[in-house]
């Protein structure tokens, strides 16, 4: 296309130059003594030969005589680090050496008087934390989530008085919250989360923050009052899940709060009441989970006080039975849980107008009537199961339900005609309701077998006699030994059930899978940071309630991916690789190995493995913040209210800034989208370029890409056709509809190719650009046409800016938006080798906005 911003990139170095001497004792020579001690023997980011000043990720004082910041995050760092290293770095201010294999600290990393903020999280140190930690009395931010940290949390974290943002969350630290705690009256967000806590929270904890905006203490076993709650009047958002809070529900909802969970807790009283007498402005909240609790009374019956509440549970209460309750004028609701709540009548019509509904659980009540039509375009699970429902199923519903994520009619006297449904879909779906096609749409019912052979007859009668006295005595062997019940939603746990031996049959919406295990006590799974943690199969089995469909995330192409909470708090999404492998138990645990080993900042990690019989069960790293599809076309379910402590965004405030965002603010910005699309074609330019042999994704699309608990994009299910082996069917080779490259067409083509990747970033890029889907979706002008060949058009006509999504047409310069969109031209070319490679995509990316991302 001759484009003249191509002009500066088309040309990478790839030379590396290794790490020279320093002058000793000076700050060069520190961080120069560091990368080389902790496994960085070479890289093209930090070449001695130039002032330390000028290297990647560090920034020295204005003389240019000490080091004030040090970001080396995410590169491959492991192993402890040594003392008179980065401990003598004596004016360092910010240390991030987050997402890296580091496993101790140095003794005189506590040294540091000047450090003010500090970022560990997403390594492996492990041990207790020193009470030299109080040495850091300028301290403002210190992360050290995701470690292995253990014992009490020292109460020496009295002398940090100026600390503002405390995340220790998901490691094991034990015992009570320090009294300590309340010196820092500066905190404004506080995440223990995923530890091992117990014990009450100290005396004052309610008074003792008076800018404390987010509050995080979920999945501990903390004992508290309503009353150490009510005093937070600046809290915005709180998380408590899981913990053993007591008292009145009415206490803990303050003026300011916006995000409020207390599931799984025992919390008691009327939440009507909370609706009526207290001065709690509804008005503000956005996402409130009340189940698992012991709430009893009304369900309010009016929600007109909550116009902006996009996320409700109120599951497994107490509550006596009333009418549906008015939620029509809820019109931004994306997830409502009402299952277990005595819930009576019927089902409103008006329910259909929340045309942002993407979860409806009405299950387990005593509703009754039939089900109205849900003409909701967004609505992905649902579940009326056990209730007293009755009358057909609406076809426009049926002809939905093959589109959706799950859905469960069973336990009530609804009737519907099933022709599109297997017999199994229908047992587990719909168990319980009547088939009510005519007889021609059961052409079965007319095949007979005509024969005037008496003895033929009598031989097949005696047959059929004996197949059914078989079946009969089976079902008897194997039904005293059926599992728990799959619409059950509090499962018992596997290691409640001993006697329970394999093979384990499960099953979600799209596929049945069986996992050959005779007992789940003797699968290990590996868990590549914790080697030494004794998880089993048993241990996935509980995680994820049995792999029930209330932990199934998505059902993909490579197979289904739950949720789960692993001994030790880890917090995974396990894949369960469904298509059978041609590799042996030996050969996929190497390629798992090898594809654990592989790092990069924006890669979602696998973090473990299982080999559970014919099947490759892959785990990884929990993304909070949900996938790029979810947030460009379906919503996300819940709210993560999530702040960037990145150097680049912590003093900015303004519109283009990519802090403080809720679900829908996320993708608001031009700056934000280009940030996604940067993080994406470094991953795949890492796993392209930095891997040998190179490594191929084969189905790079927008729901591949994540987004993790601080924003940052990160790829995933990389490299699994390598476990697959030759398993890999022709569907799943040749990629995801929209996102096909044009090769794939000619059926002589069956190999994919670092080419065809960058055709599906092409697509991606398209899509973050435009917020429009690769198919199916509306383009202005054009019939029967994709995302790729409108916006093709467009750019052929320098007409590239009618594409921009008006959401942020507004938030940067329409120039940089129009050159992406180039880049994305030339992503899709129809020749493969028309196409840039992803290392010098990267490069063009990074020259539309240089001075934005680093």
């Amino acid at each position: 296309m001759g484009f003249s911003f191509l002009r500066s990139i088309l040309i990478l170095s790839l030379f590396f130059k290794p790490l020279a001497c320093q002058q000793p004792n000076t700050d060069g020579f520190f961080i120069s003594e560091f990368l080389k001690n902790t496994g960085l023997t070479s890289s093209p980011l930090y070449n001695s030969s130039a002032s330390v000043c000028s290297w990647q990720g560090v920034f020295c004082d204005a003389k240019k005589e000490n080091v004030v910041e040090f970001l080396a995050s995410g590169l491959g760092l492991s192993g402890s680090i040594p003392d008179t290293t980065i401990g003598k770095l004596s004016k360092l201010q910010t240390l991030d050496l987050s997402n890296n294999k580091i496993t101790s600290l140095p003794s005189d990393l506590w040294s540091l008087g000047t450090l003010k903020v500090l970022n560990l999280s997403s390594n492996q140190i492990s041990g207790p934390l020193p009470n030299n930690i109080g040495n850091f009395g300028a301290l403002e931010i210190i992360d050290l989530s995701s470690n292995n940290f253990s014992g009490e949390i020292p109460a020496a974290i009295s002398s940090l008085g100026g600390l503002r943002v405390l995340k220790l969350d998901r490691n094991g630290f034990e015992g009570s919250i320090p009294s300590g705690i309340l010196s820092c009256q500066s905190l404004y967000f506080i995440d223990l989360s995923m530890n091992k806590l117990d014990g009450s929270l100290p005396d004052g904890f309610g008074t003792a923050f008076p800018k404390l905006k987010t509050l995080n203490l979920a999945g501990n076993g903390i004992q508290g009052r309503d009353s150490d709650i009510s005093s937070m009047k600046s809290i915005t958002s709180l998380n408590i899940s899981g913990n053993s809070f007591q008292g009145s529900v009415m206490g803990v909802f303050q003026e300011l709060v916006e995000v409020m969970d207390l599931s799984k807790n025992q919390f008691q009283g009327h939440i009507s009441q909370v609706h009526f007498n207290s001065t709690y402005n509804w008005s503000r909240l956005v996402y409130l989970d009340l189940s698992e609790n012991q709430l009893s009374g009304e369900i309010f019956q009016d929600f007109s006080q909550a116009p902006n509440l996009k996320y409700l549970n109120l599951a497994f209460n107490r509550f006596t039975k009333e009418d549906f309750p008015r939620i029509d004028m809820l019109s931004e609701l994306e997830y409502l849980n009402l299952s277990k709540t005595s819930v009576t009548g019927h089902i409103p019509s008006e329910i259909a107008q929340l045309s942002s509904l993407h979860t409806l659980d009405l299950s387990q009540n005593h509703l009754s009537g039939q089900i109205p039509r849900l003409t909701i375009k967004n609505l992905q699970v649902l579940d009326v199961s056990h209730n007293n429902l009755s009358g057909e199923i609406p076809v426009s519903l049926l002809q939905k339900l093959p589109r959706m994520e799950s859905y469960n009619f069973s336990y009530n006297n609804l009737t519907l005609c099933g022709t599109e449904f297997s017999r199994e879909t229908f047992q587990t779906h719909f168990h319980g309701s009547l088939d009510s096609c005519p007889i021609a749409a059961n052409p079965g019912l007319f095949k007979r077998k005509v024969t005037n052979h008496k003895g033929l007859k009598l031989a097949l009668g005696l047959a059929l006699s004996l197949v059914f006295l078989l079946a009969g005595l089976l079902f008897l062997a194997f039904g005293c030994r059926r599992k728990p019940k799959t619409w059950e939603v509090k499962q018992t746990s596997y290691k409640e059930e001993q006697n329970i031996s394999g093979p384990f049959s499960f099953q979600t919406d799209s596929t049945t899978w069986v996992a050959d295990v005779k007992q789940a006590n003797s699968v290990p799974v590996v868990i590549f940071e914790k080697p030494l943690l004794n998880i089993t199969f048993a241990d996935l089995l509980s995680a994820t309630s049995n792999f029930d469909r209330g932990t199934l995330l998505a059902e993909g192409k490579f197979g289904p991916v739950y949720r789960g909470f692993l001994p030790g708090g880890i917090h995974v999404a396990v894949k369960v690789l469904v298509h059978g492998s041609t590799l042996t138990d030996q050969e996929a645990a190497r390629e798992l190995e090898y594809l654990g080993g592989i790092k990069h900042p924006n890669l979602v990690p696998l973090t473990g493995y299982c080999l559970a019989g014919d099947q490759r069960i892959a785990i990884y790293d929990y993304m909070e913040n949900g996938n790029l599809q979810n947030l460009l076309h379906d919503l996300p379910l819940g709210i993560q209210i999530t702040e960037d402590w990145s150097r680049e965004t912590w003093e900015e405030d303004d519109n283009n800034g990519i802090q403080n965002v809720g679900s829908e603010g996320l993708l608001t910005t031009w700056r934000f989208r280009h940030k996604i699309a940067l993080g994406t074609a470094r991953a795949l330019s890492f796993l392209h370029h930095g891997c040998s042999p190179p490594i191929i994704h084969r189905d790079v699309k927008a729901s591949s890409v994540y987004l993790d608990y601080n924003l940052e994009p990160r790829l995933s299910d990389f490299g699994l056709a390598r476990v697959l082996g030759n398993g890999l069917d022709e569907e799943i080779a040749r990629g995801s509809p929209g996102y096909v490259p044009p090769e794939f067409t000619d059926p002589d083509n069956d190999s994919s190719t670092p080419k065809s990747d960058v055709y599906c970033f092409g697509v991606v890029l398209f899509e973050l650009i435009t917020r429009k889907k690769p198919i199916g979706d509306d383009y202005p002008g054009e019939k029967n046409s994709t995302l790729v060949s409108w916006v093709r058009g467009l750019v052929r006509k320098s007409q590239g800016s009618r594409a921009i999504d008006p959401k942020i047409r507004n938030t940067g310069p329409e120039r940089e938006m129009e050159e992406a969109l180039k880049i994305g031209y030339l992503c899709t070319a129809d020749l493969p080798s028309k196409r840039p490679s992803m290392q010098q995509i990267v490069g063009l990316l990074k020259d539309i906005e240089p001075t934005t991302h680093q």
